[in-house]
C-alpha cells in the first residue's frame, strides 16, 4: 500500500509538471504571436482582395484554398527552417528578423505612395484571364506566394520571442500553436468579411425586423475595407521599424532605441494619468516614422538594384534550361 501511494504521489506530481509546461507553452505561444500582430493585420487585409469578383459560391472554398496554402507555409517549411536556425545559427535570427522587418517597411511605404499618387498597386498576379477555373487557381497561388513572406516574418518574430535555453521540442510545439493559431484566426476573420455583404444582403432580401441591420451591413463593409486596409499599413510600417530599431540596438547601434525610449519616457512624465499609454503610443509613432522612412529608402534600391538583379538571375537560369 504505501509502495502504490508513493506511485501515485510520483504520477500526480508528473502530471502537475506537465500541466505546468503545457501552461507555460500556451503562454509563450500567446506571448509570441502578439508579437506578429503587425504581419497578421496585414494578412487579414491583404486577403480578401484575392476573392474579388468570383461567384460568392467560389468565395469560401477559394479562402480555405489559401488557408490551407498557409499552413503548409508554416508547419512543412518555415517550421523547419526555424528550428534549424534556433539550433545551429542562431545569430542568423536578428539580422533574417531586419531584413523582414525592412521588407514589411518597404511594402508599407510603397502602399503610402501609391494612395498618394492615387494609382492601383501592380499586381500582376491579379490579372482577369478567359479561363475561370485558371483565374482561381493564379489567384490563391498569389495569394500563397504573398503568406509565404507574411508567414516568415510571422513565424520569425515568434521564434524571436521565445526564450533562449527552451528545448527544441517546446519551440517546435510552441511555433506549431503559433502557427495554426494565426491561421486559423486570420482566414476565419477573412471568411466573414467576404460574406459579410452576402449575409447583409441576405438579411435585407428577408424583410423583417433585421431587414435594416442587413442594409447597414452592406453600406458598411466598403468602409470597413478601406479602414482595414489602412490600419494594415499602419501595423506594418510600426511592426517593421520596431524590428529595425531592436535589431540595430542589438547589433550595438543604440541610438535610435536609445532616443526612441527617451521620448517614450518624456511622454509618460507628461501624461501622469496614463503614463502607459503615453509611451505605448509614443514609442509607436516614432518607430512607424522609422519605418516609413526606412521603406521610402528601400524603394528605390528594390526597384533598380534588387528587382533587376532577380530578373537577371531568372533570364540566366531560364536560359540555361
Amino acid at each position: 500500500m504505501t509502495g502504490l501511494l508513493a506511485l501515485l504521489d510520483d504520477v500526480a506530481g508528473i502530471a502537475k509538471i506537465a500541466a505546468a509546461s503545457v501552461d507555460d507553452v500556451a503562454g509563450q505561444a500567446v506571448k509570441a504571436g502578439a508579437k506578429a500582430a503587425g504581419a497578421v493585420i496585414d494578412d487579414a487585409a491583404v486577403t480578401p482582395k484575392y476573392v474579388h469578383g468570383f461567384d460568392a459560391r467560389r468565395e469560401l472554398p477559394i479562402v480555405m484554398k489559401i488557408a490551407r496554402g498557409s499552413l503548409f507555409n508554416k508547419l512543412v517549411i518555415l517550421l523547419p527552417v526555424a528550428l534549424l536556425l534556433s539550433a545551429f545559427a542562431p545569430w542568423l535570427i536578428s539580422p533574417l528578423l531586419m531584413l523582414g522587418g525592412a521588407y514589411l517597411c518597404f511594402e508599407g511605404a510603397e502602399k503610402v505612395l501609391h494612395a498618394l499618387s492615387h494609382h492601383q498597386v501592380n499586381e500582376p498576379h491579379l490579372k482577369a484571364t478567359p479561363d475561370g477555373a485558371g483565374l482561381e487557381e493564379e489567384r490563391v497561388k498569389g495569394a500563397i506566394k504573398t503568406d509565404f513572406i507574411l508567414s516568415a516574418e510571422i513565424m520569425t518574430i515568434a521564434l524571436a520571442a521565445i526564450p533562449d535555453g527552451d528545448p527544441i521540442w517546446k519551440e517546435a510545439l510552441i511555433l506549431a500553436i503559433v502557427a495554426v493559431g494565426i491561421t486559423v484566426a486570420v482566414y476565419g476573420f477573412v471568411a466573414l468579411i467576404v460574406k459579410a455583404d452576402d449575409f447583409g444582403l441576405h438579411l435585407h432580401e428577408r424583410g423583417g425586423v433585421l431587414a435594416p441591420l442587413g442594409r447597414g451591413i452592406v453600406r458598411v463593409m466598403p468602409g470597413f475595407m478601406k479602414v482595414l486596409t489602412v490600419v494594415g499599413t499602419a501595423a506594418m510600417i510600426w511592426v517593421g521599424g520596431q524590428i529595425v530599431v531592436h535589431g540595430l540596438h542589438e547589433l550595438g547601434q543604440h541610438q535610435p532605441y536609445e532616443w526612441v525610449h527617451h521620448m517614450s519616457e518624456a511622454a509618460a512624465h507628461a501624461l501622469p494619468a496614463a503614463p502607459g499609454l503615453a509611451a505605448w503610443a509614443t514609442t509607436a509613432f516614432f518607430d512607424g516614422i522609422f519605418g516609413l522612412v526606412l521603406g521610402f529608402i528601400v524603394i528605390p534600391v528594390a526597384s533598380y538594384l534588387i528587382s533587376p538583379a532577380i530578373g537577371a538571375v531568372k533570364g540566366l537560369f531560364g536560359a540555361n534550361a
